[in-house]
């Protein structure tokens, strides 16, 4: 019934919203002669503010067209080079005559979709040989596809390195370090020879129980059958994976701005008021901001619930009793892979310590293999995008790639 009672009132708004859409395309060639602040510029700040009420379902496109290489514009053109109905490898390639390390960039599967990374990548793109987890939205999977939970996660990491071939490094933001590190560990104890050179964790939760937060808090403030019960929701008829159990995205995303509701409603009251001022290179910037937010992944009831239980509420993992396929986790056995973790100073969902907690985890590497960067002054967003990111923590990350490569 949630996932319905949601689709009926995006369905009521749709009508709405195309009106007000039409109403600013009817006024936009007055607005040129309309005096800032004037009535006919409020009237279509309203409409467009109204018109974008609503979440869209869909992949933005990453727009990463072209990247400045030893001082040479370069095209750049995406290539799906495997694909399954649950995920993407999706590469960044560039017509480039230098060979440059490959990097895969593990994006999280936590209610939007991997474009979320798209500065991320933006930075590593002049550098590297660029890979990213393209993960889709369960609401468009059949159910004939079968689960996606946590172990199938870890298969596709592990897939996608086998594809990329020996030499490949691991970039993983947020939630899926612990996915990566799982899944570094299980090729080093199989002796793949796909084992990535060098393993970044960035701001991801390897042990919840260091310096817990709202977030963890929450997730251990009921039982995982609360959880599954008001959280869980089945895929309205008219989608491709209709009846498939979902962790809806448009639920991650109102948890997510819960957190911070003053400032997300503020953002919005300074939009109306630069659009009403004609500022239109600070209503830019807002608006692709929330494009990118208001744009939601539907996760599978599996992973979701798997995710909850074995990271935030079991704490399996750092407890050395988190199994794949049955068998025990052990990244100990991880002893070719050097270790970078980064975190950063004022990340309230991840705190300090918890991505730092792999180095004990990973007792077989040497010190030599192990490096740990605490970023000074930015929050969870921070670690992986903006200016501290490309400035100081990517020339951490770049110097453990080449070190290792």
């Amino acid at each position: 019934m949630l996932y319905l009672a949601y689709q009926a009132q995006a369905d009521l708004m749709q009508p709405i919203r195309l009106m007000a859409q039409s109403m600013v395309a009817t006024l936009g060639p007055g607005l040129l002669a309309a005096s800032p602040g004037g009535a006919t510029r409020r009237l279509a700040a309203a409409c467009e503010l109204i018109a974008r009420a609503g979440l869209s379902h869909h992949r933005p496109s990453f727009g990463l067209d072209s990247v400045v290489v030893d001082g040479r514009e370069m095209p750049v053109r995406e290539e799906a080079i495997y694909s399954t109905p649950f995920g993407t490898l999706l590469r960044f390639a560039k017509d480039i005559d230098v060979v440059q390390p490959r990097v895969l960039l593990v994006a999280p599967l936590s209610g939007h979709f991997a474009t979320l990374l798209r500065g991320t990548v933006q930075t590593l793109l002049p550098e590297n040989d660029v890979y990213i987890t393209d993960w889709h939205n369960a609401r468009d999977i059949g159910l004939w596809h079968g689960r996606f939970g946590f172990d199938e996660y870890v298969d596709h990491l592990i897939r996608f390195l086998e594809v990329m071939g020996p030499g490949a490094h691991v970039i993983a933001v947020c939630q899926p370090c612990v996915q990566a590190l799982v899944a570094a560990s299980v090729m080093a104890e199989a002796g793949n020879p796909a084992q990535p050179r060098s393993m970044t964790l960035m701001a991801g939760p390897i042990d919840c129980r260091v310096n817990p937060t709202t977030v963890n808090q929450l997730a251990t403030s009921r039982p995982i059958e609360w959880f599954e019960q008001n959280l869980i929701a089945a895929v309205p008829m008219v989608f491709p994976g209709a009846l498939r159990r979902v962790y809806p995205g448009f639920l991650q995303l109102l948890a997510f701005m819960s957190m911070n509701l003053d400032r997300h409603l503020q953002a919005h009251v300074d939009l109306y008021d630069h659009l009403a001022r004609g500022c239109h290179t600070k209503a830019a910037a807002t608006k692709a901001f929330y494009d990118e937010y208001f744009a939601v992944l539907d996760m599978t009831a599996e992973f979701y619930l798997e995710t909850v239980r074995y990271i935030f509420q079991e704490y399996r993992l750092p407890l050395g009793t988190l199994t794949w396929r049955g068998n025990p986790v052990t990244p100990r056995a991880i002893r070719r892979t050097t270790l970078l973790t980064v975190e950063g100073e004022r990340d309230d969902i991840c705190a300090v310590g918890q991505t730092l907690a792999a180095h004990d985890l990973c007792t077989g590497l040497r010190p030599y293999r192990k490096r740990h960067h605490l970023q000074a002054g930015v929050g969870h967003y921070g670690v992986f995008s903006g200016r501290k990111w490309s400035n100081q923590i990517y020339p951490v990350v770049r110097n453990v790639i080449l070190a290792s490569d």
